[in-house]
């Protein structure tokens, strides 16, 4: 059987289920509401698998799902050199969310990464301690920050609402995913003019682990066939 890992609950799940519907190939939970299994209708060999969208990056780089439903975001910082470990089939048009650099409002001189990196200088300076950025995307901060020759920075981890630790004065700017802006802006936080880390949207994955059956590659050749990819 190949496995399809979707995300268990929410938008992202119910969005899935129509994509793939649309295309002939019909999702649906078996049975109550909190199992983690599912239906297959419209082809023959396909096996869902509902997990967390966090999940799925190291389920299809282990090998144990061979295809998954998550955001590309979440695939970039969960795995090391992402595109060694799966391939991205297509991308799914939906749970569009940007990973951006935010500041305050009122540093009205720092709108760019250049502008950060002088700051933060000064930051230092006056205070004797990195700048903090607080976040929950370390790898994929870090790598960006390195890339763009910001120095003088530390990050700092963020599991609950990350737009409100400048507010609460445990971080002087943050690195978070945002759709809209709006929670930013209601927070005092504006997003530097080049501070987009990422533009990520939901993404079918095939995992590149070897072991797959001949079986399975026929499947994956007819699914793919019949969602047009």
């Amino acid at each position: 059987m190949l496995k399809l890992g979707v995300p268990s609950k929410g938008r992202l799940m119910d969005k899935t289920f129509d994509w793939f519907g649309s295309r002939g190939i019909g999702l649906r939970k078996a049975g109550h509401d909190r199992e983690y299994s599912g239906a297959v209708d419209g082809i023959d060999g396909v096996e869902l698998v509902l997990l967390s969208a966090s999940e799925i990056p190291r389920e299809l780089a282990a090998g144990r799902i061979h295809l998954g439903v998550t955001g590309s975001d979440l695939i970039r910082e969960t795995l090391v050199s992402w595109d060694s470990q799966v391939v991205e089939l297509a991308r799914l048009g939906f749970g569009g969310a940007d990973l951006i650099i935010a500041v305050p409002k009122f540093w009205v001189d720092v709108d760019t990464l250049e502008d950060l990196d002088a700051a933060a200088a000064a930051f230092r300076a006056t205070h004797g301690f990195r700048l903090r950025i607080a976040t929950k995307y370390h790898r994929l901060t870090r790598e960006f920050l390195k890339a763009e020759g910001v120095a003088d920075y530390q990050l700092v981890d963020s599991q609950g609402a990350t737009e409100g630790v400048v507010k609460n004065e445990t971080a002087e700017a943050i690195s978070d995913i945002t759709s809209t802006g709006e929670t930013l802006r209601a927070n005092g936080l504006k997003i530097l003019s080049d501070g987009v880390i990422h533009a990520s949207q939901a993404t079918l994955f095939r995992g590149r682990r070897e072991g797959w059956s001949g079986a399975q590659r026929a499947t994956l050749k007819e699914l793919q066939r019949k969602l047009g990819l």
